[in-house]
């Protein structure tokens, strides 16, 4: 097992010695929604329950290892190790209750630290994930595949801080360059496949028609005609707005889905649409910003009394 020289090293038992071993390929971020110290963490899993990440990171930042580096901890679901025996090292921080706040100036500095360490001593590429499975850096909500059935976690702050100052910042304390991200082969039309079904030149089908009416919905809509069932370069340019209106880096605005902004666009936007209630919303607001009104909610979600929607209900949205 391996340990960071910079972490106070709080060894969990019996899990560190239960779980697999692990080549380590990625490192995953996230916020344990809880304003505690690493100490509490450690005390935390220990005491209450099996689940566990690799290393804690308190508001102060300072840094507590719980699991080596090299063995499997629990909070990255299928992240954790896959048949060819790669998996991901988590690394929880404090935070609020509702994964709303950035983290401290201290915090990033201790998380930089860390993926530095990752990329020297274990080799993680220093490039943002673009697959649950691809090699690299990433934050817990970006990928299904690592978390069990969806997360916010970090937050929109820390996601947000993420790729602008601690990715960037374990690149320059590394002193390199960050590796590209994968672009479609070129040979397969220019498509790439996210859950099974082709984006992009060349791809066609059902799915494609149902993204460009999420588009329209998004107001990206660039279509003359359509949109779907074959991808045109309308598509192409409709995602592109998408991309832009999510404010990704310059690069990553090609026209063609990454998994993360096709996840958002269809869970915002597409044919099966939902919401989850936050804590202090209303039906009234809800309908607001989807721009319809609470009695269309209230009918199409069954609810007998419209004032009693509680946070974590998923609402049907028209």
């Amino acid at each position: 097992m391996a340990w960071f020289p910079g972490a106070q090293k709080m060894e969990l038992q019996p899990e560190s010695d239960a779980q697999p071993a692990i080549r380590p390929t990625q490192v995953i971020f996230h916020s344990i929604a809880a304003p505690w110290t690493p100490r509490r963490t450690y005390e935390y899993w220990r005491d209450s329950t099996n689940l566990e990440s690799h290393f804690g990171v308190g508001f102060d930042g300072s840094i507590a290892q719980y699991i080596g580096t090299e063995t499997r901890a629990d909070s990255n679901m299928h992240a954790n190790k896959r048949g060819d025996g790669t998996g991901a090292v988590s690394v929880e921080s404090a935070s609020n209750l509702e994964h709303t706040d950035p983290w401290t100036d201290a915090q990033v500095a201790a998380l930089i630290r860390i993926g530095v360490w990752m990329h020297q001593h274990h080799g993680v590429p220093l490039r943002i994930c673009r697959s649950h499975a691809d090699p690299g850096f990433g934050v817990h909500r970006m990928f299904a595949a690592w978390s069990d059935g969806g997360t916010g976690c970090p937050g929109d702050a820390r996601a947000d801080q993420f790729r602008r100052v601690v990715f960037p910042g374990i690149v320059a304390a590394a002193g390199g360059k960050p590796m590209p991200n994968p672009k479609p082969n070129p040979g397969s039309g220019g498509a790439v496949v996210i859950d099974g079904k082709a984006y992009g030149p060349g791809a066609s089908g059902p799915h494609i028609t149902a993204m460009g009416r999420a588009l329209v919905r998004a107001g990206c809509s660039r279509y003359k005609v359509g949109p779907g069932p074959e991808w045109t370069s309308a598509d192409t340019e409709s995602f592109r707005v998408w991309q832009q209106k999510l404010g990704d880096y310059p690069e990553n605005c090609d026209g063609i889905p990454g998994p993360l902004q096709l996840a958002r666009l269809l869970r915002e936007f597409g044919d099966s649409r939902t919401h989850t209630v936050a804590r202090g919303e209303t039906l009234t607001a809800i309908a607001r910003r989807y721009g319809t009104t609470w009695q269309t909610l209230a009918k199409i979600n069954g609810l007998a009394n419209p004032n009693r929607i509680v946070p974590g209900q998923t609402l049907k949205l028209p």
